[in-house]
């Protein structure tokens, strides 16, 4: 994993203190509810909704996050976020599709943000997520390298990349899934490069992507 420049997203694009604190904050034992009704949560994991004016996570119960994925719900400030976990095998984003994105490290991820009218790339770093604006050159060249990135939902999903080596993965998740990856490296990054421990965890997460990931169709494997 790469060193990575600390310094803060700026608002509202990145995942804001209430998006991280979720996974960052000490589990003290209390009882979560649906941030729309007020409804108690169970235990059991729960799915988020996106606050597109607060770029932010809330928790919503099954009735309320029904009800805003239902075909032809009207866009307001709240996005269910979905659950589909997609990879692409056969993707061609190689080395200068990189050096066109101006990335400086291993792992970043991108979504539309509907606000803006374009695409935003972010990545994790020991303070939370630094942002990049990627040109439209270089965006037009990740569209032409792999079908997921024309298939995002705007705010709610990311396109996901990973370099190792002369590899790269490509995955299309939740964005709350990016959420989680920022709040695990901001919580066990240490020294200049992350250290052994976020390594571990950075293997860990997307061990656990590959796992839940169904393959693009028509992808070349």
């Amino acid at each position: 994993m790469s060193a990575v420049p600390a310094g803060p997203a700026r608002p509202p694009t990145a995942p804001g203190p209430r998006g991280l604190r979720r996974f960052t904050a000490p589990r003290a034992p209390r009882e979560e509810r649906c941030e729309l009704c007020g409804s108690a949560l169970p235990g059991t994991p729960h799915r988020h909704l996106v606050d597109t004016e607060k770029r932010a996570l809330a928790c919503a119960c099954d009735p309320c996050t029904r009800l805003l994925d239902r075909p032809g719900t009207s866009r307001g400030r709240f996005r269910a976020v979905p659950s589909r976990h997609l990879t692409d095998p056969g993707h061609r984003i190689e080395d200068t599709t990189w050096e066109l994105l101006r990335i400086p490290v291993s792992v970043a991820f991108f979504f539309h943000n509907s606000a803006l009218g374009r695409p935003v790339a972010l990545y994790p770093s020991p303070a939370g997520a630094t942002e990049s604006e990627p040109e439209p050159s270089a965006w037009e060249a990740v569209l032409a390298a792999t079908g997921l990135a024309g298939m995002l939902e705007p705010d709610v999903e990311a396109l996901l990349l990973r370099r190792s080596g002369d590899r790269t993965e490509c995955h299309l998740v939740p964005v709350d899934t990016t959420y989680e990856l920022v709040g695990r490296m901001r919580l066990t990054w240490q020294g200049f490069d992350g250290g052994p421990r976020a390594r571990a965890e950075l293997d860990a997460f997307f061990d656990r992507v590959r796992q839940r990931a169904a393959p693009l169709r028509g992808s070349r494997a």
